[in-house]
């Protein structure tokens, strides 16, 4: 039990950061490289204006949120929808959008220095049901992680909002056919994975700590949850990081913390032998 309650906070952290790659990658064919930075930008502006400002952590981490979605946004605005029409899309964007984590990471660098922080945003405290001792702080990633991603599971399938993503994700050119204004629904979609990013920094620092290179990790962790579940599935992604949260966590207990993520890489070996579209992607098909 207690290996799940650390598996499944794990695969929180985990769903928050693929959930908005998955997003970006299902209705844009993008696979932005610096999802990672808009999480470490997340983290950072939240203890910018926690422990700098003292403003209150309520506002500090709604800060924080919305500087994941701002830097996203500028980020199609200034440099996306620009590539959007290259054939070679795919390729360059995601040159493109390392070249943006190189220089984001380098100006966090420069402002913050390399010395790591702690991140304001903690509970401290546990509890226990029966022998299993489950932290305050764990209890809170899983409510958060679970509203973020329940909101926007309602915002996709139950909202003309959602309607007009998933109609680009199937077909651009159908959906703008339609009357979709494709180029403003990728906007909004990025800042959409630019917020989950941003909340997935914020809980990810809060339980190690602060430093310029915090969004790598998490960003590799979140491109294999999204390989093995289906690149574009929005869903899948979410589950997948539950099932190889609790994974990475019995690894750990049973056989060392420095086999978990080499094991993962394994898996995803397995799953693209046999599985090439994911455990819930879809295979496309090309007609000639």
């Amino acid at each position: 039990m207690q290996i799940i309650v650390s598996g499944v906070t794990l695969g929180a952290m985990y769903a928050l950061a693929s959930v908005g790659l998955a997003l970006t990658f299902g209705t844009m064919g993008m696979f932005n490289m610096a999802h990672g930075l808009f999480m470490t930008i997340g983290a950072y502006v939240t203890y910018s204006a926690a422990a700098v400002l003292n403003l209150p952590l309520g506002i500090a981490i709604l800060a924080g949120l919305t500087a994941g979605g701002a830097v996203g946004a500028l980020m199609h605005l200034v440099i996306v929808r620009f590539m959007l029409d290259r054939e070679d899309f795919r390729t360059t964007i995601m040159v493109a959008t390392a070249g943006v984590a190189i220089l984001l990471q380098d100006l966090i660098l420069k402002y913050y220095g390399a010395y790591p922080f702690r991140q304001p945003a903690q509970i401290e405290g546990t509890f226990r049901i029966g022998n299993v001792a489950v932290p305050y702080q764990s209890l809170a990633i899983l409510v958060t992680a679970a509203v973020l991603i329940g909101a926007t599971a309602w915002l996709l399938k139950k909202t003309r909002f959602g309607l007009a993503i998933r109609a680009t994700a199937m077909n651009q050119d159908a959906a703008k056919l339609m009357g979709v204004k494709t180029e403003r629904t990728y906007l909004q979609v990025i800042i959409i994975a630019g917020v989950l990013a941003a909340a997935a920094g914020i809980l990810i620092s809060s339980m190690a700590s602060l430093s310029p290179g915090m969004g790598t990790n998490p960003l590799i962790r979140a491109f294999v949850i999204c390989v093995v579940a289906g690149l574009g599935s929005v869903a899948g992604a979410g589950m997948t990081a539950l099932a190889l949260g609790v994974m990475e966590a019995a690894i750990g207990y049973y056989f060392g913390a420095r086999f978990g993520f080499p094991i993962l890489l394994g898996l995803v070996i397995l799953v693209l032998i046999f599985r090439p579209a994911g455990l819930f992607g879809k295979a496309e098909v090309i007609r000639s």
